[in-house]
């Protein structure tokens, strides 16, 4: 179906294939997390190149290098899978321009010959924009992954808005915008359309607006001091004995960093390789890493074998470790979108019949902020007695 028209999409997990098949001028994917958005939007990119052009056809733009090296993975996969009708053809190319990447030689292949597809984080790819190395007037499709995030971003949304409007025009390009959470669907839709990000003519679909999350999550917390929270921790790996789990940890404030203080991570982290022993590798991803040690601690996350990561939100937003089983909030996240992803992050194998944990260590005061989050995402919580 060729309808032309703009697409708001929601979908439940595993509902990916529901609107590969239409191809429209504007959607906003905002399923659960794992559903399978990533999924969907290549397939529809694949369904719409042409690998006889010359130029860049599709561009992906997501908020972290973590999420643009996983979405790299899966569209090189696809890549090099080509359709019977397609292997008389040129082969389709895949770019990676992501932060902290030796820039020198994507700047020689794309003046060279442009890959079809490139998958970028927007301060790379506004570099290579702005020394007019590449353009993008050949560009059928622009997906932008996260979307909420990168508007919510005060690094970003500057960058984000001049390529919605500047670099390239929405009137002649499919436009894709991706989240598992945008709050306020309706003046998000006025928004696109009153600053020309998307054309006009919108068309929302919410496949499953009753449960943000899956049912197969089991949401518990522990109620106890600050100064016991290591120590509750602790008693909650002892007793839970995961063999993949993340732990989130708040990030550090500004006061802190000022006062010479060490992050948070960085002492949950010591005290954990110090006192938890029921886990071979114990492994630390934090904003404040350089991209190589943040790319690091993922390889030695997905290629060990148990392991238990201890993560700020950067671990959150598209990181996918489907072996993940408990999720543990160190500290409780900002709102309650910021709790449905770092949720998001178990509960990602398909068709499985196993139980997967949320659990929160709060202070008292902390209750009535869990319930809220409880009430807004329509899931119960229940209370555990260590």
């Amino acid at each position: 179906m060729q309808d032309g028209r703009n697409w708001i999409c929601c979908t439940n997990r595993g509902a990916a294939a529901s609107f590969t098949g239409a191809f429209c001028w504007t959607r906003l994917y905002t399923s659960g997390p794992g559903s399978g958005k990533t999924l969907a939007y290549l397939l529809q990119i694949f369904s719409v190149i042409d690998t006889q052009r010359f130029g860049v056809q599709a561009l992906i733009v997501l908020p972290t290098r973590e999420l643009g090296m996983q979405v790299t993975e899966v569209t090189r996969k696809l890549a090099a899978k080509p359709s019977q009708a397609e292997r008389q053809q040129k082969p389709c190319t895949v770019m990676a321009l992501l932060d902290g990447g030796r820039l020198t030689r994507h700047k020689r292949w794309l003046k060279a010959e442009p890959p079809t597809i490139v998958i970028a984080t927007l301060q790379s790819l506004c570099h290579m924009l702005e020394k007019q190395i590449f353009g993008l007037g050949a560009m059928q499709v622009l997906v932008i992954d996260e979307v909420d995030f990168m508007f919510n971003s005060s690094k970003q949304v500057d960058a984000l808005r001049r390529l919605l409007t500047s670099y390239s025009s929405s009137s002649s390009r499919q436009t894709i915008f991706a989240s598992a959470s945008v709050p306020q669907h309706k003046r998000f839709l006025h928004d696109c359309i009153q600053h020309k990000w998307t054309k006009g003519d919108v068309v929302h679909v919410h496949v499953n607006p009753v449960q943000p999350m899956p049912s197969c999550l089991h949401h518990r917390f522990v109620v106890c001091g600050k100064r016991e929270r290591h120590s509750t921790l602790l008693l909650l790996l002892q007793s839970d004995a995961p063999q993949f789990a993340i732990v989130f940890v708040g990030e550090q404030s500004e006061k802190s960093k000022k006062a010479g203080n060490a992050p948070p991570t960085t002492i949950l982290f010591d005290f954990l390789k110090t006192s938890f022993l029921g886990c071979s590798t114990i492994i630390l991803l934090e904003e404040d890493m350089n991209f190589n040690q943040r790319a690091a601690s993922l390889i030695d996350v997905r290629e060990g074998g148990d392991f238990l990561l201890v993560a700020t939100d950067i671990a959150a937003r598209g990181v996918d470790l489907p072996e993940t089983t408990h999720i543990y909030n160190f500290d409780l996240p900002r709102d309650a979108v910021n709790y449905l992803h770092r949720a998001g992050r178990t509960g990602r194998k398909p068709f499985s019949d196993d139980k997967y944990f949320v659990t929160n260590i709060i202070a008292p005061a902390e209750r009535f902020v869990l319930q809220r989050f409880e009430n807004e995402l329509k899931f119960f919580c229940e209370e555990l007695f260590l």
